[in-house]
């Protein structure tokens, strides 16, 4: 199993895995040092090859953001030979122009999370790198072109505040990641991007946009539905449409990102440790794990 395009699945991956994504080639369970094997797909959609990897499991969402093992997971997609990651994300919304059954290309994070492991090198000196841009520019450049070419509408920027969970926010606390300039909240793109940053995969977010965060629009709380009530029937009508678009968002994207080399920053994120001597060539010599 080797393929240089990675694909993580967020919220509804597991309605895909069945019979959406194209001709499933293989499945593989990769062995990490972070506990148990991260189970990987191999998939053909028309004539496009991508390794999928469902972030909540594979059958239902069985797994919440802040008990993902992030390290596993990137680990185990670099072991395959992925230089770029698509992930996705269906995150509440906070900036109020945007709009329920839009797509959204996150350009900037903020982390509100706590105690995640978010560094392959734990007790070392290495990680100490920038984070000008968190979302490779290259991948926004090839969702974008896609988004475009398919006449989906979609925001071209906005920062995702990354919360701890599983609980959704207080009021209060969405009145806060509005001050400090959060367009979104959700609870997975940390430290998933900055782990990929640290073994130089390309790596950048498509969101659908899923609900108002609490506060942003006065709604009654309805008992026993997702949510919560703080999405209509409309509105999940909408967002299941955002999800059945990801097979050919995928395919269109990995297109253009296979015929292009990767010429970003993405990919030299270490190179001043690997110039000092500090680390090699081989990536699985720069990991210590806990």
């Amino acid at each position: 199993m080797r393929e240089k395009i990675g694909v993580i699945g967020g919220s509804g991956a597991y309605q895909l895995l069945k019979e959406r994504l194209g001709i499933l080639k293989e499945k593989k369970i990769i062995h990490t040092p972070f506990g148990k094997g991260v189970l990987l797909h191999l998939y053909d959609f028309k004539g496009v090859n991508f390794i999928f990897l469902s972030r909540h499991g594979e059958k239902g969402y069985s797994l919440s953001a802040p008990f993902v093992n992030y390290r596993a997971n990137i680990w185990a997609l670099k072991e395959v030979g992925v230089e770029r990651i698509i992930s996705w994300s269906g995150p509440g919304i906070i900036n109020r122009s945007f709009k329920i059954g839009e797509y959204l290309l996150p350009h900037d994070l903020i982390d509100e999370t706590k105690g995640r492991e978010s560094t392959f090198f734990k007790d070392t000196g290495l990680g100490f790198i920038r984070q000008k841009e968190p979302f490779c520019p290259e991948i926004r450049y090839g969702l974008k072109k896609t988004l475009k070419k398919l006449n989906l509408q979609f925001q071209e920027s906005g920062v995702y505040v990354c919360t701890q969970g599983p609980r959704l926010e207080t009021p209060s606390e969405i009145k806060k990641f509005k001050i400090i300039g959060g367009d979104v909240v959700g609870m997975t793109l940390v430290p998933e991007a900055f782990l990929a940053r640290e073994l130089e995969i390309c790596y950048a977010s498509l969101c659908y946009l899923t609900n108002f965060a609490e506060g942003v629009r006065k709604r009654s709380f309805k008992r026993g539905s997702l949510f919560e009530g703080m999405q209509t029937e409309g509105e999940r009508k909408k967002v299941e449409k955002l999800i059945d678009r990801f097979p050919r968002i995928i395919h269109e994207t990995c297109k253009i990102l296979s015929e292009k080399k990767r010429n970003c920053s993405c990919k030299d994120a270490m190179e001043r440790y690997k110039r000092d001597g500090i680390i090699g060539r081989d990536w699985t010599q720069w990991i210590k794990a806990h």
